[in-house]
């Protein structure tokens, strides 16, 4: 019988300095196009309130205490996108708080994205925690359905009508 062979796991591995540099520049106004996307800032303030929170939340940048900066890397060791997780308590437990998975779009819907998170929960449980939380944009419909197929359940759900 004739079994296809397994699609190459990516290897999650430290984000370099200079693959840093880009991804911040990068992060900070798709951040505002997606708050100002899901109704929560207005277009004229949100490429500075995303600044504000990137500063905040990686205060020493590639070197931030608790964060880790990942690129996913392919077969091949090309980068095909990126991954940020922090160790925080939420839930009255440690945990791994995922605040960006992102496949470069030329390497979207082959299974980077799914592969990296799996290979998350072997980082999770390496680190000695619980478990992994994440949020998610209403408006990021194909990740939901990712996220749902891989075992995540909504802890609170947050509803917003413009008027």
């Amino acid at each position: 019988m004739n079994h296809p062979m397994p699609l190459p796991m990516p290897m999650v591995r430290r984000m370099t300095a200079p693959e840093f540099s880009t991804w911040a520049a990068a992060e900070v106004p798709a951040y505002a196009a997606d708050k100002v996307a899901s109704g929560q800032w207005a277009p004229d303030v949100a490429l500075a309130l995303s600044q504000q929170e990137q500063d905040r939340l990686l205060p020493q940048g590639l070197q931030s205490v608790d964060n880790h900066l990942c690129s996913i890397v392919d077969a091949d060791s090309k980068v095909v996108g990126m991954l940020w997780f922090a160790v925080q308590t939420k839930f009255n437990a440690r945990i791994a708080y995922v605040y960006d998975i992102n496949v470069w779009p030329a390497h979207q819907r082959q299974g980077h994205g799914t592969r990296a998170l799996q290979a998350l929960e072997g980082e999770v449980r390496r680190l000695g925690l619980t478990g992994i939380a994440l949020h998610v944009f209403g408006h990021n419909t194909g990740a939901q359905a990712l996220y749902a197929k891989l075992g995540f359940q909504p802890t609170n759900i947050s509803l917003f009508k413009a008027v």
